[in-house]
């Protein structure tokens, strides 16, 4: 059974200033998903999900899977914040979107193998599907999921501070936590981040979370669960959300999940900032072993 993509694409992006997953940013107008979509078919990805606002799917399908739909199966799963939740009977009122995890969570009728979860709005490169694809179709089980993790030096824009979740690792690249840090800037040919105490160097070599993850789907149940009681105890707070790391950290800290930490050595491109999108679309530009058109 070929793996499964799910793409989160409902966020708004706020700090970009606009719907960035409809922008296009390749040389024929593709945007970042078309390239994330063409590298997860070449590793043997025979389905995407993307995770999307309903009031926009018309011009997502539009302008971004129209292109592509005669070439994998497509599928939509709306996040809104009254989405019914398993076990969830009261919602509370607010305009935040749940969170990653959440969004996770809502395509769970959609899928019932193997999959792979990726940002709409970050560019990963082929390496990183075909290690997840490997993984995914050798590897995973209920108990044994995984992370891409990126090479921090990889990740960083020249337009403002990132955050970023640093994998602490065993000696087997098995995860032991991730770390959550802010404010990460180069300064001097150095990275920084801001943490209470101030500025503290990472190692550029350290790799991170760019929410790239590989799960078997009894993941599901336990995404469900977490939720239903992080609403019961944190939804009342009207900027809390739900965060893919939250479940994975709980699963590593109970004993009852391993995740191997998976190595892509891929430039990452991301935009961040609207500052972002010249750089961006210079890198695409100059890949050579996509084809132009992407799509033909």
């Amino acid at each position: 059974m070929k793996p499964t993509l799910i793409v989160l694409a409902a966020g708004m992006g706020s700090r970009y200033g606009g719907l960035k997953q409809l922008d296009g940013v390749g040389p024929n107008g593709e945007t970042i998903m078309d390239f994330s979509v063409y590298d997860a078919i070449q590793a043997g990805f025979g389905k995407v999900v993307f995770v999307i606002r309903e009031h926009f799917a018309d011009d997502f399908k539009s302008k971004v899977t129209s292109k592509f739909a005669d070439k994998i199966e497509v599928v939509f799963a709306f996040q809104e914040i009254d989405t019914p939740v398993e076990g969830l009977t009261e919602v509370p009122d607010r305009t935040k979107p749940w969170g990653t995890a959440h969004a996770v969570l809502v395509a769970a009728p959609y899928v019932q193998e193997p999959f792979a979860v990726i940002n709409a709005d970050d560019f990963y490169g082929g390496a990183g599907f075909k290690e997840v694809a490997r993984f995914l179709t050798e590897e995973v089980s209920p108990t044994h999921n995984a992370l891409v993790g990126y090479i921090l030096g990889n990740t960083l824009s020249d337009n403002g501070s990132v955050s970023r979740g640093v994998a602490e690792m065993d000696e087997n690249k098995n995860m032991i936590t991730v770390v959550e840090r802010t404010k990460i800037e180069r300064e001097n040919g150095k990275i920084y981040f801001t943490g209470e105490d101030g500025k503290v160097e990472l190692d550029a070599e350290s790799l991170v979370s760019m929410n790239f993850w590989g799960f078997h789907p009894s993941i599901f149940p336990v995404i469900r669960k977490m939720f239903v009681e992080f609403v019961k105890e944190r939804g009342h707070e009207p900027k809390s959300e739900f965060f893919i790391p939250l479940v994975v950290n709980q699963q590593i800290q109970d004993g009852t999940c391993t995740y191997k930490v998976l190595t892509s050595r891929d430039l990452w491109h991301g935009v961040t900032y609207q500052e972002d999108k010249p750089g961006v679309m210079k890198a695409l530009a100059e890949m050579t072993h996509y084809p132009t058109p992407l799509w033909g």
